[in-house]
C-alpha cells in the first residue's frame, strides 16, 4: 500500500507532511510556491487521511514506515522534510531513524514532548455528522459549529468532505480508526532519538504547542536546531501567516 501524493516541480526533493485530520491539499498553495523556488515538492497524504489508504494500524512507527516505503518507491535521497503538528512528529521520528535520507528538517508548531489528548470536541462533532440528513457543506458547517466554534478550524476540518456519489457526502479520513488511536497522536519522540543535521522549528506566536520550556528537549534531540517564531499565527501558522512562513522556510533551505 503506497501513500497518495501530489508531486510538483523539479529539483531537490522536498517532502511535506500535513497534521492530524488534515491532508496534502492543505499545502497546495505553499507547495506551488516552494516548487517555483526550484524544488520537487511531494505533498503526501499520511495513512487514514486524504486519498491515502485506510488501515486499522495507526502510530508514528507505522507512519514513519509508510514514508520510508514512499521514499524507496520514488528513489528519494537528500530530501528536505517538513511536517506540521502530527506530520511534524512523523518527520522527527523519520529523520532520527533515517538520517541518511534527509538533508534538512523543518518542524512546524510541535515539540518532541508528549501531548495529552485534546481533540475530543472535534472528533465528537465529526462523528455526529449525519450524511443521511446533511446534504451540503453549509449544513455540515452549521452542524459542526455546535462543537467547534472557531470558523478557521471548521473550514480546515470540512476540507475532508467529499462526494461519495451524487447527493451523498462523506469524510475522506478514517474517522473510526483515528478516534480509536487518538492517544497515539500525542506520543513523545523516543528518548534517545537524535538528528544531528540542520533543523528548523517554527512556532506560531499565538500557539502554545511549542513553549520556551520545550527548548532544552528540542536541543537534546536536534542539537543543531534553530527555533523561530511566526508572528500573527496560531497552530495553523502556515495558513494564518503564509508569507512569513514561506520566507522562514525558504531562507532556511537555501542558506
Amino acid at each position: 500500500m503506497m501513500l497518495h501524493s501530489k508531486i510538483i516541480g523539479q529539483g531537490q526533493p522536498f517532502i511535506v507532511l500535513h497534521g492530524f485530520l488534515g491532508m496534502s491539499d492543505n499545502w497546495k498553495t505553499l507547495g506551488n510556491k516552494f516548487a517555483d523556488a526550484g524544488f520537487e515538492i511531494h505533498l503526501v497524504d499520511q495513512r487514514n487521511h486524504g486519498r491515502s489508504f485506510h488501515d486499522n494500524e495507526f502510530s508514528y512507527d507505522v507512519l514513519a514506515q509508510d514514508l520510508k516505503q514512499y521514499c524507496d518507491e520514488h528513489q528519494l535521497e537528500d530530501s528536505i522534510l517538513l511536517g506540521h503538528s502530527m506530520g511534524g512528529k512523523t518527520a522527527m521520528l523519520f529523520a532520527t531513524e533515517y538520517p541518511e535520507l534527509i538533508s534538512k528538517l523543518i518542524v512546524a508548531d510541535i515539540s518532541p514532548r508528549f501531548y495529552p489528548i485534546h481533540h475530543d470536541a472535534i472528533l465528537e462533532g465529526l462523528s455526529a455528522l449525519d450524511f443521511d440528513h446533511i446534504k451540503t457543506r453549509g449544513a455540515a458547517d452549521t452542524f459542526l459549529s455546535q462543537y467547534v466554534s472557531e470558523v478557521g478550524t471548521r473550514m480546515f476540518l470540512l476540507k475532508n468532505l467529499y462526494w461519495v456519489e451524487k447527493g451523498q457526502l462523506g469524510l475522506r479520513i478514517n474517522l473510526d480508526v483515528l478516534k480509536a488511536n487518538v492517544s497515539e497522536v500525542g506520543e513523545a519522540l523516543p528518548m534517545h532519538n537524535k538528528f544531528e543535521k540542520l533543523t528548523l522549528f517554527l512556532r506560531g506566536d499565538k500557539s502554545e504547542y511549542v513553549m520556551p520550556s520545550d527548548e532544552a528537549l528540542i536541543k537534546q534531540h536536534f542539537p543543531l536546531a534553530k527555533i523561530e517564531t511566526i508572528s500573527n499565527a496560531g497552530h495553523w501558522l502556515h495558513a494564518e501567516n503564509p508569507a512569513d512562513f514561506y520566507d522562514a522556510v525558504i531562507n532556511f533551505v537555501t542558506s
